[in-house]
């Protein structure tokens, strides 16, 4: 383990009384929600960590296969067709729309994002769980940090509910913290700088609501436990481990049952930071196959970037990206991983990868979660219709952001190796040893060209689309990523239905 003491598995807790609870006491498959409300769900059973299995009250093991719910309560520009990070999209289209439209638009698109319809999908599917991205700021304001806001709580709730509902484990995963674990869009970032690691109070708020979110599901069975930071990506390699250590610490003081997912560092990759695992803990990785996210890929098995890639390079992949798990005897959970699909119905080689690393996991007995489930067209099981009206208003914005590689999921700077190679050629010549971390100078270069300083202005081009509109007009934009307003990317669920089910 890090530093530290390992504790003993705890016993289980007594069934307690809530504060809502008329005198009765819970069970496992009832909860008192904040109205006071009965709700029954299906009852799931708690998981827990036995050496190198996950495994049921009973001790039977269990193998958690499933999807990430990206762009939900964590909003990313490829799934939702925005330019830029999260924060800056919302910002603006505050401006545009008015308060009231705004307020609209999210409250449809969150309540309509993911229903019952959804998880009744997953559930024919064979999926038990979902890895559940969301954003800090759903449940804290930047203006009274470390107040937390109920109304948050109530969205995830209500998904935690609907997924139990039909079997399914949720899985709680912070996927962007104050101040920002990594330096990418996805941590809800508008800069290149991953402050979280240089601030201690971002590290304090980010802990405050992990005891927060602890203290709400501490007695919920159907959460398989928690995934405190999504790909965190400290530049030290220092101050991971003690986190963690801390956060372990603080999380067990409210809840010491639930399971903790500790992603590696630099982006769910990097396991040097730690020796010995804690206990009841999962390390996760992330295990995306360059020929199957590499927009110049265009065949597997074959070349892409000068390497040749097969099934047995993905597994020494695989085997690599797990070995600190494989060493220290602790379970395999890949929390993300999958092709993208950029010209809409999957190329066979495309879903060959993919078939290929579900294999790989099923003779490993890895539990995995693929990204992801929605979006509108580039890797989601399901996606907005082409012809929907949200993305018929923002087509125009949806070309520049291809134009001008504006996403880096998905994204080629094909159409701005004008600007890039002169810039590439000053760093060539005047810095050639300069490599940043995480990824490199050609990395760098992108954050900072296509990713900011071409994407920020086209995030007020995308708001205008909204100029105006009334809130009658906004709740039917959102409604277009209602699951009966989708398009089923029929190749690849049937793909995951024979792999889970064993049915065409």
């Amino acid at each position: 383990m890090l530093a530290g003491d390992r504790c003993a598995w705890p016993a289980p807790r007594s069934p307690d009384r809530g504060p809502q609870d008329d005198g009765r006491l819970r069970s496992a498959g009832e909860r008192f929600p904040p109205d006071g409300r009965r709700a029954v769900v299906t009852a799931l059973p708690w998981l827990r960590v036995d050496g190198s299995r996950i495994v049921d009250e009973t001790g039977a093991p269990v193998v958690l296969t499933g999807v990430g719910l990206g762009g939900w309560m964590n909003m990313e520009n490829f799934i939702t067709g925005h330019p830029g990070p999260e924060q800056l999209v919302r910002a603006a289209l505050r401006d545009t729309m008015g308060r009231e439209s705004y307020e609209a638009f999210f409250d449809e698109f969150l309540h309509g994002f993911f229903g019952p319809d959804d998880a009744a999908h997953l559930a024919s599917l064979g999926v038990n769980s979902v890895r559940i991205p969301v954003n800090y700021r759903h449940f804290e304001d930047d203006d009274r940090p470390s107040e937390i806001q109920e109304s948050g709580f109530a969205h995830l709730d209500r998904v935690i509910d609907v997924l139990a509902d039909h079997g399914i484990w949720s899985i709680i995963d912070l996927h962007a913290l104050p101040g920002c674990q990594n330096q990418h869009w996805h941590s809800d970032n508008p800069t290149h700088v991953a402050a979280f690691w240089q601030h201690r109070h971002f590290q304090d708020r980010a802990v405050a609501l992990w005891e927060a979110i602890a203290d709400r599901y501490r007695d919920r069975p159907e959460v398989a436990g928690y995934n405190p930071v999504n790909e965190p990506a400290d530049p030290s390699n220092e101050r991971i481990g003690p986190f963690y250590q801390r956060l372990e610490r603080a999380v067990r003081a409210v809840d010491a049952r639930h399971v903790l997912f500790l992603d590696g560092n630099r982006y769910a990759t990097d396991f040097s930071a730690f020796t010995e695992p804690l206990p009841n803990s999962i390390y996760t990785t992330h295990d995306y196959a360059l020929p199957g996210i590499a927009a110049e890929a265009t065949c597997y098995p074959g070349t892409t970037r000068g390497e040749h890639f097969d099934r047995d390079v993905l597994e020494k992949t695989f085997l690599r990206r797990t070995e600190f798990m494989r060493r220290t005897g602790t379970p395999i959970w890949i929390g993300e991983f999958g092709p993208l699909y950029p010209h809409g119905e999957p190329e066979p080689w495309r879903l060959q990868v993919l078939a290929d690393q579900l294999e790989i996991y099923q003779e490993h007995g890895a539990s995995w979660s693929l990204w992801t489930y929605k979006d509108i067209g580039l890797q989601g099981l399901v996606h907005a219709r082409q012809d929907s009206p949200y993305l018929t208003r923002i087509a125009d914005v949806l070309a520049a952001k291809r134009r001008l590689g504006v996403d880096s999921w998905g994204g080629t700077d094909a159409g701005v190796r004008d600007v890039l190679d002169p810039v590439d050629a000053v760093f060539d010549r005047e810095f050639p040893d300069f490599q940043p971390y995480p990824w490199g100078k050609r990395k760098f270069t992108d954050v900072l060209v296509r990713h900011i300083l071409l994407a920020e202005p086209l995030v007020g081009r995308f708001a205008e689309r909204f100029t105006g509109i009334t809130s009658a007009e906004a709740r039917e934009l959102a409604r277009c990523f209602r699951h009966d307003q989708c398009a089923e990317r029929t190749p690849l669920t049937s793909l995951l239905r024979h792999h889970l089910r064993g049915a065409g």
